[in-house]
């Protein structure tokens, strides 16, 4: 193995059911940090146990959490990855090599990004290449504050690897379920009020969203699963338009916060 240290950062809230896979994908790295957020399940030690830095951080929101925990490792590169996500071996090698051969202006490496949902790796419908940037070299690196979409931004030029992160994205449709209505609340609080012509424009823009996954993106390819992530791509559409025109109504319960800890 290469003398070039890579070490992982990881976010963690009671992930006890799957950050297991994770660590065991994770035997090149020769440091692997897990910032977790007050866990209930036991997560902690079953990293710890498994030989990871466990950190206790109270959630800062997810741009923040990233940072925090992208700053806590030593090693010369970092990898950045979420619990739900693994390493196989051919990117391991290929990162490995990689770093060892960068030169000093190279920053940092995008990766695509594999997702398997309801038993089947979604290759179509927008899911896929699905590239990350994920590797960067340290003090290179610092995470945006898009509270959804929060993205990893390199201070320096890149390279592109071509062997895909695996990421077990939903535990099941409830869960998929779960995070459109979390994210959903958040864009409605982001958003603000807004009159009824918006839930009409959410119907129109959902009814595309629904071709453009399953026609257009060729969902269709990926079986039922692609029908089901089609579907609930639209309902998010619509969702986050109807929770917007609802905090127009004169009783409307508050959004939760963008800053709570959804996971």
């Amino acid at each position: 193995m290469s003398k070039t240290r890579i070490g992982i950062a990881v976010i963690a809230k009671n992930e006890a059911d799957r950050i297991t896979r994770l660590i065991e994908s994770a035997a090149f790295a020769d440091e692997i940090v897990v910032v977790d957020s007050g866990s209930s399940d036991g997560t902690p030690d079953l990293c710890r146990r498994m030989g990871a830095r466990v950190i206790h951080q109270d959630w800062l929101g997810y741009a923040a959490q990233k940072q925090f925990a992208l700053e806590a490792v030593s090693a010369e590169w970092i990898l950045n990855l979420d619990a739900d996500e693994t390493v196989s071996e051919a990117l391991a090698r290929e990162m490995i090599r990689a770093i060892s051969d960068a030169d000093a202006d190279l920053a940092g490496f995008s990766m695509p990004r594999l997702s398997r949902y309801l038993d089947r790796w979604i290759r179509h419908g927008g899911w896929f290449p699905d590239r990350k940037m994920r590797l960067v070299r340290r003090g290179r690196g610092h995470w945006s504050e898009d509270v959804l979409h929060e993205q990893l931004r390199v201070d320096g030029r890149t390279a592109q690897l071509t062997h895909p992160i695996l990421h077990y994205v939903y535990r099941d449709i409830s869960d998929h379920l779960a995070t459109i209505d979390k994210f959903s609340d958040v864009y409605a609080e982001q958003r603000g009020p807004k009159k009824g012509w918006f839930v009409v424009a959410g119907v129109i823009h959902a009814m595309g969203k629904f071709i453009e996954c399953y026609l257009w993106k060729k969902g269709l390819f990926d079986g039922l699963p692609g029908l089901i992530i089609a579907m609930n791509s639209s309902w998010y559409i619509f969702l986050k338009h109807s929770k917007a025109w609802e905090m127009s109504l004169p009783h409307a319960t508050p959004h939760r916060s963008s800053g709570v800890d959804f996971r």
